[in-house]
Parts: structure tokens; sequence; C-alpha cells
């Protein structure tokens, strides 16, 4: 008897015809509808960075409370996309991708329309609530679209180039939003691309049938409850570092307590009948290993952006279009990487082969970066640097997401989805706070020794004392890239002890053999 959940209930696309089929011409147009809605919510991400020192002055942020633009979103993506998987499990990916195409352009609009920080912060966390209920329903739609080893690594592929280069992408799309409009548009943007999607979706893409009201037609409340709250409290705990101190009660309060509920979870979903985050997922070497090493590579991604980011800005004096334009480099480095090298060779070589190299060029990149100082040149010391990151990053993403939705039954595609997501989100959550705590406690550190032993010298002319802040600042910013390199290091060490398997080639020849004895 055929699988139902493996079975199309409506016209659309559907996996497995020849290509060149009329079908195959339409699960590609319909690979360009989730490329377009995942495009949206990377972008989102980081697009805002090029933004956010105009915001700032705008909205009176502070140096502290900044880094919540980024974390807002972020936290509430990672924290209820497992949420948002078994949503899309439970009523259909379909439903669930339009839901969250909407309500993220009406957050978007709302965001775009802040009259103070409080306001942009809350839009921004909405964005996160309705993005985590459109990303695993995309990389869903994409998961049972693509079943065949050649066209699911050219999916994946293009997937994957659009999952790091979106946030490249969205520091040259704010660049030129906040040129030549304002900020908030790097908000309304999101509206028309919405819009654009949505069409797609009623148009192009089919739902599958047989999972609505799968493993109990109920949600996990109280592990969405643990799960996120546990997050938030790390989170915020990072957050909170940098103006109390690692040792400050309440921070260790909030890291421990986030700790103890992230614990707690993993007990619960061991009991529940219905569980948010089935473990069996998890548990296999190759696809826990690989979303391990998403949640670490996106820790160096997003302190790069967000560094690099002030770095130009605020110490080279670089126009917010000028910075997007510097990032281009960074963009075409993980297009290449992804979809000319990666999407290339994972046919036929095992993943770790792939993510190994990938992660040490990354780190390496990373690592030259923490040379810059307040008068180093772009060509010289920061281009060969987000070069070496960009190659490194493409050929990262697309091994780690293919691995890590590979070989789960169609009922769990969608939290499997989100779980990669949420793995990828986490990271950018947990490194903007950690990150941006080391870069302003080591800058507030080294101007409180410099500008004192100054002063005992005899005073500073206002060039002296810019030229203390301007390298202090640079040096908070290297210090924290230093830590991001590490990171990056440590998931390669991962990629080579935990992700044992095959090229999808062999394993698809001894599936076939398996099933032939």
């Amino acid at each position: 008897m055929s699988d139902p959940a493996n079975s199309d209930s409506r016209p659309g696309p559907r996996p497995g015809p020849e290509p060149g089929t009329e079908v195959d011409t339409h699960r590609w147009w319909a690979l360009a509808v989730i490329a377009t809605a995942q495009l949206m919510v990377v972008l989102d991400a980081t697009i805002v960075n090029i933004a956010l020192p105009s915001a700032q002055r705008e909205l009176g942020l502070t140096n502290g409370n900044r880094q919540w633009v980024i974390t807002a979103y972020t936290l509430a993506f990672g924290g209820l996309l497992l949420l948002g998987g078994r949503i899309a499990d439970l009523v259909g990916r379909k439903r669930t991708f339009v839901v969250g195409l909407i309500g993220f352009a009406a957050a978007s609009a709302i965001g775009g329309a802040s009259t103070g920080p409080e306001m942009l912060f809350l839009a921004r966390a909405l964005q996160g609530a309705f993005a985590a209920l459109l990303a695993p329903s995309a990389l869903s739609l994409l998961t049972t679209t693509f079943t065949s080893g050649t066209e699911r690594a050219k999916a994946f592929g293009v997937f994957s180039a659009i999952a790091g280069a979106g946030s490249a992408i969205g520091l040259l799309v704010g660049g030129v939003l906040t040129e030549y409009l304002s900020w908030r548009w790097c908000l309304y943007v999101n509206v028309p691309i919405a819009a654009v999607a949505v069409v797609g979706a009623f148009t192009l893409l089919g739902d599958r049938a047989g999972t609505r009201g799968a493993q109990g037609a109920h949600l996990d409340i109280p592990g969405v409850v643990l799960g996120c709250g546990g997050l938030v409290a790390l989170v915020y705990g990072l957050g909170e570092a940098e103006a109390k101190g690692w040792s400050a009660p309440l921070v260790l309060g909030l890291l421990l307590g986030g700790v103890a509920l992230l614990c707690v979870f993993v007990w619960w979903q061991n009991r529940s009948s219905g569980p948010l985050l089935p473990l069996r997922i998890v548990r296999d070497r190759n696809r826990g290993g690989s979303m391990l090493i998403m949640c670490l590579t996106t820790v160096g991604l997003f302190g790069a952006f967000l560094f690099m980011t002030y770095f130009l800005q605020n110490i080279l004096g670089y126009t917010p279009l000028r910075t997007g334009l510097a990032f281009l480099p960074l963009t075409a480095s993980i297009v290449v990487g992804s979809t000319q090298i990666s999407a290339r060779l994972l046919p036929y070589v095992p993943p770790r082969f792939l993510l190994v190299p990938g992660l040490l060029l990354g780190a390496g990149g990373l690592y030259s970066l923490t040379f810059i100082d307040p008068h180093s040149s772009y060509p010289a010391h920061i281009l060969p640097g987000t070069v070496l990151l960009g190659l490194g990053l493409g050929l990262t993403f697309m091994p780690a997401i293919a691995t890590g939705t590979s070989g789960v039954p169609a009922r769990d595609s969608g939290v499997t989805s989100a779980t990669v997501n949420t793995a990828q989100q986490v990271g950018g959550s947990i490194g903007t706070a950690l990150l941006n705590t080391v870069a302003t406690t080591t800058t507030s550190a080294y101007l409180a020794a410099h500008l004192a032993a100054a002063e005992k010298k005899g005073g500073l002319t206002p060039a002296e004392r810019t030229e203390i802040v301007n390298t202090g600042t640079v040096h908070g910013f290297t210090v924290a890239i230093a830590w991001a390199a590490v990171i990056l290091l440590a998931a390669a060490v991962v990629a080579a002890l935990v992700v044992t398997g095959d090229s999808p080639r062999n394993r698809e020849a001894a599936a076939t053999t398996t099933g032939t004895t």
C-alpha cells in the first residue's frame, strides 16, 4: 500500500518525473517561489545591519540595546521554528507558507513605521514569529518536491546559496535603500516581495495529503514554553552581560535558567505523546551533526556581518551603499561555493569532505580580519578575508542543509526542516548577543585603561582622543571576530568526527542493491 504522506492531494509540483517534462518545468518554477520566500526571510536577518546606524541615531538606540534589532528577530524566529514546523505538518505546508508570508509582510510594515525602539523591537519579533511559520514550510516543500540525487543536489545548491548569500545580499539591498530612501524601506521592501510570493504560491505550489492530524492533532504547548523560554533566557543573559558583567547574579541566573529549561525541554520531548521535536530526528549522528554545524557556522557569519558593517561605516566612513557594495565579493563567493563547487561535488563525495575544508576556509577568512586597524584599506586587508569566508560558507551550507534534511519520512519533513532552521537562527541569536558583548566589554576595558593613562600624561587633543576611541572600538571588533574564528574551528572538528555519512550516489546504490536482494 502506498504511503498517503507521499501522495499529492492536488495539482502541483511532484517529485520523480524525468527532466524535460512539463511537470519538471513546473517544479523548477515552484523552486523559484520557495527561493523567493527564503531569500526574504534570510535577507531580513541582515538587511537592517546596514540601516542600524541610521535607525540608532533616529530612534535613540544605545550601543547596548542596538543588538536587539537583530536579536529580537532571530530569537523569535529560532524559538518558534519548531512550533512552526509542527504546525506545517499538522495543517498543511502550503497553507502555513501563505499565512507566514502575509503575516511577515504586515509585521514589516509595522516595523517601517516605528516611532521608537520598543515599537521596532516588537515588529522585529513579530517578523521572526511569522518567519518561523514560513521557513520550515518552504524547506519542507523543497525536500518533498526534489527527491532524486542529481536534481536534489541542484535544488539544494540554489537554496543553500540563498541561505548564505541572502544574508550578504541583505547588506547590499540595505545599503541602496538606506542611501537613497530611508532605513525604514529596509522593512517596507518585504511587502511587495511577499505579495509576489503569495501569488506564486497559489499558482505553482501543491500540498501533501495525509499529514494533517498526524502524530496527534495537538501541539506540544509545554514544549513550546520550555524550548522558547530557555532560548530567550540564554540570549537575554548574554545581552545583559555587556552592561552588568558576566558574574552579575541576573546574568548567571538567566544563563543557568536557560540551560535548565532546555534540559527539561529534552526530558519532556521523551515523554510527550506528540513532541514538538521528536528526538529520533536529531539522534542520527549525521543529521544531528549537520544541525550543530549550522548553529556554530551562523555564529561566525552573523558576528562578521555585524562588526564589519560598523567598521566600514563608523571607522572608515563608508556610506550605506558603499558598505553594501563592499560585501558583494562575499556574496559572490558564497554563490560560487554553493552552486559551482558543493552542488557539483556532493552527489559524489561524503559531506564531511566539503564541510571540513569549508569550515577551515571560513575560519581562516575570519582570522585574517583580526589584523585590521582604523587605517586598514579594503583591498589589502578586508577583501581577502571576506572572499575566503564566503567560499568557506558556500562549501558548508549546502552539504549541511542537504544532510540535515535527508532520510526523514514525509510526516516529519516539516519539523526536520524547522530544526535545521532553528539551528541556524539560534546560532545567529546567540552569536550576535555573545559576540556583541565580547566586543563592547573589550572596547570598554581598552578605553578605560588607555584614556586614563593618556590623561595622566597631560591630556589629549581631540584628534588623539578620537584615535584612541577608534583603536579601542576596532580592538573590540577583532577580539570578537577571533572568537568567531575559533567557533568555526570547533564546527570543523564536529564535521570531521561526527558526520560520517556516505555520498548520496553511494547511498542510492546501496539502497537499490538492498531492495533487489
